[in-house]
């Protein structure tokens, strides 16, 4: 079986993906990382306190841009910033999971995503950011509630508005996760996947072993759903 956990990299999430990676006992546990921000996140987790700040890896402008901003909402939220991550992997660890990084190298794609964007759609994405950071939280807030409530028609909007963007960053991707997570259902029978809740449906879609089991960013952020999504787990149950 597949488990595949919706997420949001700014929400404070680490306790209810630690559960269920727990009580899941997988094989694999799949993480929307490449191996770089994977190296830099367990680099970090590791860091002594008080050893001072780790210094930078080199990035492009849009990319820096783009992290700042995630970096803001997720202490808004009380988060560490994909933290998720984190409680997935020292959760499969626990259980003795092989862990496995399934994105693409997210900087490169962002440069590529950049390049390759008009005029027009690089204005509008700027104009975006801008009012993303004024907006704060409850922007986001008002952002995952028009996604959860018609995800299909929010993903199409931003395809008309931003078609650069969704292809490079939700298409290609879903695209190269898939491909990885097929690789390893040849040699895992029971894995979770922890990917941003944009990504589920698309990679599902591609998946070849369709026995996947879905945990959404809704069920993890509403008490109630999370309290059934505990129960689900605990029991076994495949839905």
């Amino acid at each position: 079986m597949i488990t595949i956990i919706g997420t949001g990299h700014v929400f404070n999430l680490a306790e209810p993906v630690a559960f269920i990676v727990k009580n899941t006992w997988p094989d694999a546990v799949l993480i929307e990382l490449d191996m770089s921000r994977y190296n830099t996140m367990m680099n970090n987790a590791n860091r002594p306190e008080g050893s001072g700040e780790q210094p930078e890896p080199e990035m492009s402008a849009i990319y820096r841009q783009t992290s700042k901003y995630q970096q803001k909402m997720s202490k808004e939220y009380g988060a560490e910033l994909g933290g998720e991550f984190l409680a997935a992997v020292n959760a499969g660890k626990l259980v003795g999971a092989e862990i496995l990084t399934i994105d693409t190298d997210a900087m490169r794609v962002m440069n590529e995503m950049w390049a390759e964007m008009s005029f027009g759609e690089k204005f509008r994405y700027r104009m975006s950011g801008i009012s993303d950071s004024i907006g704060g939280k409850k922007k986001v807030d008002k952002v995952h509630s028009d996604f959860a409530a018609d995800e299909k028609a929010y993903v199409e909007a931003m395809r008309r508005r931003y078609p650069t963007m969704v292809r490079k960053l939700i298409d290609e991707r879903n695209v190269h996760m898939a491909e990885q997570i097929n690789r390893a259902s040849e040699r895992f029978s029971n894995m979770i996947v922890v990917v941003g809740d944009a990504h589920v449906e698309g990679i599902c879609e591609l998946l070849e072993d369709k026995d996947v089991r879905k945990i959404r960013l809704i069920d993890l952020m509403d008490r109630e759903r999370m309290d059934k999504v505990r129960n689900m787990v605990w029991k076994g149950e495949s839905q």
